[in-house]
C-alpha cells in the first residue's frame, strides 16, 4: 500500500493525548472513522485501510459515538475486504 507522508503540528499531536509513536496510527483510524461517517467508504474498506480486523475497528468506532448502519451497502468493497480479511 502506498502512502502519503502529512505534517502535523506537535502542539495537535500534543492535544490529540496519545504517544508520538502511536499518533500515526490514531492519525489513520480516525481519518477512516471520518470517511466512514460520510459514507464514502464502508466499515469494512475503513477497517481494511487501517490494517485492522472489522470487531476492533467496530469498537474504536462506538469509543468515537460512530453509527454502525448507515443504510447504504458496499458490496463489492465488502467483498474485497472479506477476501483480504481470508474470510
Amino acid at each position: 500500500m502506498q502512502t502519503v507522508s502529512v505534517q502535523i503540528p506537535e502542539e495537535l499531536a500534543r492535544a490529540a493525548g496519545c504517544s508520538f509513536d502511536s499518533f500515526s496510527s490514531e492519525a489513520v483510524r480516525l481519518l477512516a472513522l471520518e470517511l466512514y461517517r460520510e459514507d464514502k467508504i464502508s466499515l469494512g474498506r475503513a477497517a481494511e485501510l487501517c490494517q485492522m480486523a472489522v470487531e476492533p475497528f467496530t469498537e474504536f468506532s462506538t469509543r468515537h459515538n460512530a453509527p454502525l448502519d448507515h443504510g447504504i451497502s458496499y458490496p463489492e468493497e465488502d467483498r474485497r475486504t472479506l477476501d483480504w480479511l481470508g474470510l
